[in-house]
């Protein structure tokens, strides 16, 4: 049996480099995150990336229970690619158009503000409704919001969450179950993950270093990337996707890679393309410790003739559920557009004499003019969950 291509239609998306995909290339472009800044903690400080546009896009009056700056975040990317979203509505109707979403925060930090409010008053805020918190009411939210009427489920599996939502996606449009799905990540910044990963000792007080010898931990952000999927031809495909498991540790990552190196080797045989063939990578490339050392030797092994490769959390921050998204779609723009160079890899460029040397993009490059061009994402998270996500344009 041959599943019909599916095919990544348009991005909307808002993060620490700017509010838009022209402002974000723009940014990426110049090395700059306007958004990547410092954030007082009670035990010690943390560098963070921030979305700096006004969320001014509420939601509707029959949603409003649900306002809260993840779902502000989720609505602002939304409407950057809302005009397609309405022509998809158009030709398939609404039930014919499904949502699947990665987060890993959803609105705890609503929740946070809603719980200092009542240990100072006694009483939860009025505006504070539960279900801004839960993780699970993200997809429907949108689905609401959209008036679309198809299957619409959240995913969280930590930092692969919104990456796993485009394999569910690619599903349900090869199985003929949707005509086009709203798909993506979402996630903002709150105390509690923070402050979790500081418990971990893996916050950096600085801009985090990817595969430095000085790497020392990840600097946590929030943002949104939505993408519209369908099966109608367009600039960019989703090839290839690989999905594995460590079964390791409920937190360290098998330091073999042994899983990871799976899930990115499955990616390039169902893309049906060699190492050879990929033009770039973006990394997961905490800047942890334990990350970054697994993800050097497997992508070594993946691709022992090199490859460019960067790792883009450091423009970010890492955006946790909405990390696949966001990644992917920077590698959607290289294929999509050509006035859009390859990421740079953002580090202080000393090289770590443990891990092997990696052919990181840190001068302007582009992909190949002309032939099938093809990128991949990958994302790795606590639990041992592995994904691996292939583009071709």
């Amino acid at each position: 049996m041959t599943l019909p291509p599916v095919y990544l239609n348009a991005l909307g998306m808002i993060n620490a480099l700017g509010d838009d995909t022209d402002a974000i290339a723009s940014a990426l472009a110049a090395s700059r995150s306007p958004g990547m800044g410092p954030m007082l903690m009670k035990n010690g400080d943390a560098f963070v990336g921030r979305v700096l546009a006004p969320l001014d896009i509420a939601p509707p009056e029959s949603l409003a229970r649900f306002d809260c700056r993840n779902n502000r975040l989720l609505l602002a990317a939304l409407e950057l690619i809302r005009p397609e979203i309405e022509a998809a509505r158009e030709r398939y109707g609404s039930a014919r158009i499904g949502v699947v979403l990665g987060t890993s925060t959803s609105g705890v930090g609503a929740a946070e503000e809603a719980f200092a409010h009542r240990t100072k008053t006694g009483a939860l805020p009025a505006s504070f409704d539960y279900g801004q918190m839960e993780i699970g009411t993200a997809a429907p939210f949108a689905a609401a919001a959209l008036n679309v009427q198809g299957p619409a489920f959240t995913i969280s599996t930590a930092c692969t969450s919104s990456a796993k939502a485009f394999a569910a996606a690619r599903r349900l449009l090869q199985l003929n179950l949707c005509d086009a799905l709203i798909v993506g990540g979402v996630d903002t910044l709150c105390e509690l993950t923070v402050q979790g990963f500081a418990s971990l000792d893996s916050v950096s007080a600085a801009r985090t270093n990817p595969m430095s010898r000085n790497r020392n931990g990840i600097n946590v952000g929030e943002g949104a990337a939505m993408f519209l999927m369908t099966r109608d031809e367009s600039a960019v495909r989703l090839a290839g996707v690989g999905e594995s498991s460590d079964a390791y540790h409920v937190s360290a990552p098998d330091p073999k890679g042994v899983a990871g190196e799976m899930a990115l080797r499955a990616a390039l045989a169902d893309a049906g393309v060699t190492a050879g063939g990929i033009g770039y990578v973006n990394m997961h490339a905490t800047a942890t410790r334990k990350n970054d050392e697994m993800e050097a030797h497997l992508m070594a092994r993946v691709f022992p003739g090199g490859v460019p490769a960067s790792g883009t959390k450091p423009f970010t921050g890492h955006l946790l559920g909405a990390a696949g998204a966001t990644e992917l779609g920077f590698a959607w723009l290289t294929l999509a557009r050509d006035d859009v160079s390859l990421p740079l890899h953002r580090w202080d460029g000393e090289a770590d004499a443990a891990l092997p040397v990696l052919d990181l993009v840190e001068t302007q490059r582009r992909l190949a003019p002309s032939g099938t061009r093809y990128a991949m994402s990958n994302s790795f998270a606590f639990g041992g969950s592995n994904v691996s996500l292939v583009l071709a344009g």
